[in-house]
């Protein structure tokens, strides 16, 4: 079984970036959020909600599809897997993510691929967050 990452309660959110900074401190040794491979944002004029993006783990990933260098590739269960070697930081995976849920690093000019770790959930204190099994 492939384990993918799932808003279940995203009502409980309270914007903290808890699961933000996990992200980014595990991956990138940084501690900030702009290191994370998903985003928590504010709704303008909602007080209180809260838009959580995280990858869809799609089975057929659209981001993969428009890599020029095969650079992401498909992963069993959904979501993908990079290749950093194979990046040419061109952006067209970014530009392909319907969802928006594929974040760019700025600084390295990569992707912020998740990997479905689960670290951002285990550091939400509110269980917004969950890693659940999927078929593969």
């Amino acid at each position: 079984m492939a384990k993918l990452l799932k808003v279940i309660n995203r009502d409980q959110c309270i914007g903290c970036l808890s699961c933000m900074f996990a992200c980014s401190k595990t991956w990138n040794k940084a501690l900030t959020t702009n290191k994370a491979r998903l985003s928590v944002r504010v709704y303008p004029d909602a007080e209180g909600a809260f838009s959580i993006r995280i990858c869809y783990g799609c089975k057929h990933p659209d981001c993969a599809d428009a890599c020029p260098t095969d650079a992401l590739i498909p992963r069993e269960g959904g979501g993908v897997e990079f290749n950093q070697s194979e990046c040419i930081h061109c952006g067209e995976c970014i530009d392909a993510c319907v969802p928006h849920a594929l974040l760019w690093d700025e600084e390295n000019k990569i992707p912020l691929v998740c990997f479905h770790c689960g670290m951002c959930a285990s550091f939400c204190p509110n269980n917004v967050i969950k890693l659940v099994e999927v078929e593969a």
